[in-house]
């Protein structure tokens, strides 16, 4: 059966080759190797690399690397934003409402069902904004959100759109949770603790979909995932 035709952005060849190898990096390699690589450079260069340092060269890197595989898509999706402007910003207004009423929902539903649980995410993200707010504010409201929307929604959600949308939703926003959960659980990411993470960030992931579904284009789900964040880090300053 010959793909759908999908309203949007499409990828290039190298961007959908390229892309997918950093995917793989990003999701699965990076971060556990993250910390051996530091290590190695330290005593390469003989020197110290804080935790700052450390969070600010990695998360820089992965955002010049994103820019430069994905620079023709994120040319081609600022062109469609611009002629789509209030699709645009009616998808991110709506996602706010979605976004802040299913988290609530969510939290409420898996609070009565298994108790309190400690977001690991969340807590990590809240120690390092207030060890060093202004380098974790920028990763966290900008760089991160830039990187995690242009490969899981740009590339994962719009790559997959054209097979129908619930494989496009179902992968991408599986892979988004998975992100966000088992880097911090290692191997206990099916147990209860990580299926509710898992199920916390599902509809988060589920809303950026639609937001970047909904308007066409990169910048949809970006600003909303932005203006997330950003209100996010207002609270944990």
């Amino acid at each position: 059966m010959a793909a759908r035709k999908v309203r949007g952005v499409g990828l290039s060849h190298f961007e959908i080759i390229a892309g997918g190898i950093l995917l793989l990096l990003y999701l699965l390699v990076l971060p556990f190797i993250r910390a051996g690589l530091f290590r190695a450079a330290e005593h390469l260069f003989g020197t110290s690399i804080s935790a700052h340092t450390e969070n600010v060269l990695y998360y820089y890197v992965l955002f010049a690397v994103t820019l430069v595989i994905f620079y023709g898509f994120i040319g081609r999706s600022t062109g469609y934003f611009f002629g789509n402007f209030v699709e645009t910003l009616y998808a991110v207004g709506v996602g706010l409402v979605l976004f802040y009423g299913l988290n609530e929902v969510l939290f409420r539903m898996s609070r009565a069902l298994f108790g309190h649980h400690l977001n690991l995410n969340d807590y990590a993200i809240s120690a390092q904004v207030h060890d060093a707010p202004r380098v974790t504010v920028l990763i966290l409201v900008l760089i991160a959100p830039f990187i995690e929307e242009v490969l899981f929604r740009g590339y994962v959600f719009g790559g997959l759109k054209g097979h129908g949308a619930p494989v496009a939703y179902g992968v991408s926003c599986f892979l988004f949770a998975f992100l966000h959960v088992w880097q911090f659980l290692g191997g206990g990411c099916f147990s209860l603790s990580g299926v509710i993470l898992l199920i916390q960030y599902l509809a988060p992931a589920a809303v950026l979909a639609w937001a970047y579904d909904r308007s066409g284009n990169l910048w949809g789900s970006l600003l909303l995932h932005v203006i997330v964040n950003g209100m996010y880090a207002w609270w944990a300053v």
